[in-house]
């Protein structure tokens, strides 16, 4: 039995597909939320310079695996995209699984890197800075499983040549998952 498309993918009042405008009008909700704790914590940071003592305690190292590791899993997101675009789904999948296993590498290295912390004492109630870096890094770590979760069920799809439209959606969401990273690693590992 074949299932029809749903029309909500087929139509376009304003010139952009539905699907790509839903992923903006998510990210737009996202960049709300992130925004509003990045400007909470860099309010708190200047109000609290003592935070910069309980900041140099971070992992800088595994801070910057974890930019590569990110960065380098934005790269085969869009290699998917550009396969996609060729109609090549099983190529498309390969990449979002690569994609996935920087996710996976990604979550990994947090947890060996908030394990060795909290068994330092550095848990979420010791500061008001373990509390905003537990807080902003754990959002961040929810919506790195919640994208890999997503290009998951994107990528099986992709490998049967179905919706390859959706590469490009799962892609744009993971680019914003990375552009939150690279405003994360300074404010949290960095600025000392």
């Amino acid at each position: 039995m074949a299932f029809a498309k749903p029309i909500a993918t087929l139509r376009s009042a304003t010139g952009v597909p539905v699907g790509r405008l839903a992923m903006w009008w998510l990210l737009a909700s996202e960049i709300v939320i992130f925004g509003g704790l990045l400007m909470s914590y860099i309010m708190h940071r200047i109000g609290h310079p003592e935070w910069a003592a309980e900041a140099a305690h971070t992992n800088t190292v595994a801070g910057a695996i974890n930019t590569v590791v990110l960065l380098s899993s934005s790269l085969s997101a869009v290699l998917a995209h550009q396969a996609a675009q060729m109609g090549n789904g099983k190529r498309a999948a390969r990449f979002l699984w690569i994609t996935i296993g920087g996710a996976a590498t990604f979550l990994v290295v947090k947890s060996f890197e908030w394990t060795h912390e909290i068994h330092e004492g550095f848990v979420l109630t010791r500061s008001g800075f373990w509390s905003f870096y537990y807080c902003a890094a754990g959002l961040h770590a929810l919506h790195v499983i919640a994208g890999s979760i997503a290009m998951g069920f994107v990528a099986v799809d992709a490998a049967k040549g179905r919706e390859l439209q959706r590469v490009e959606y799962a892609g744009i969401y993971w680019h914003f998952v990375d552009v939150v990273w690279i405003f994360l690693f300074p404010l949290l590992y960095i600025a000392k």
